[in-house]
């Protein structure tokens, strides 16, 4: 396999990732953008869903990137959905798992397979606003600075150990969507080199720490 500019991706080596999306898919194209470059170090190898139809899975489908949908409704309750989703991410046999705007909590058996290997991003910097409405509950406090954060998912909502953080600095005239836009930037940024990052010199969580390096 070549990247378009014809050097070769070395497809044996670099770590593999599955990305979960719900949504548009900004995230998993910036980490498309990114995993055709050797020295990156990761590739991305499949693509699930709990939503069909979006734009996430249309970026991975034009990628050759093979995909699933797993939703929700088609299961009779979360446990067999759990259940479900492990599985479909688990025939990519990835190393690291990360959820790109995935807007469902993963259960017991995802942990079971995939815990300490599933990143996620929130957009403030936590502990401070975990939750959905993370921009709008900072905005809502009157921070100056706000920011995004790559997390190792655990079983709680934007819990886990913290593996890095970026300010962006909130100005007088920011409401939700202004910052949001900001901030959204600064996380496809931080994504990119988190994952790059523990791909090539791995992941190690302690407790509450998590750094990248063996």
């Amino acid at each position: 396999m070549q990247t378009p500019s014809g050097h070769p991706v070395d497809v044996t080596t670099s770590a593999r990732l599955v990305v979960l999306v719900s949504g548009a898919g900004s995230n998993l194209a910036a980490l498309l953008a990114a995993h055709d470059v050797p020295a990156y170090g990761a590739r991305v190898v499949g693509v699930v869903s709990d939503r069909p139809g979006i734009r996430g899975l249309e970026l991975a489908q034009d990628a050759g990137i093979p995909t699933a949908v797993v939703s929700l409704k088609e299961f009779p309750d979360r446990a067999a959905w759990d259940e479900a989703l492990t599985e479909a991410v688990a025939v990519f046999s990835p190393d690291y798992v990360v959820a790109a705007g995935f807007m469902k909590l993963v259960g017991a058996p995802f942990h079971a397979r995939f815990g300490g290997r599933m990143l996620n991003t929130h957009p403030a910097l936590l502990p401070s606003f975990p939750g959905a409405h993370g921009v709008r509950d900072a905005l809502a406090y009157g921070v100056k600075v706000s920011g995004c954060s790559v997390i190792v998912v655990d079983e709680g909502v934007d819990s886990g150990p913290i593996v890095a953080q970026v300010p962006v600095v909130v100005e007088d005239a920011d409401d939700e969507a202004s910052l949001h836009e900001r901030i959204k930037v600064a996380e496809r940024a931080l994504l990119v080199d988190v994952v790059g990052r523990v791909a090539r010199e791995g992941l190690v969580v302690e407790g509450r720490r998590a750094r990248i390096g063996r």
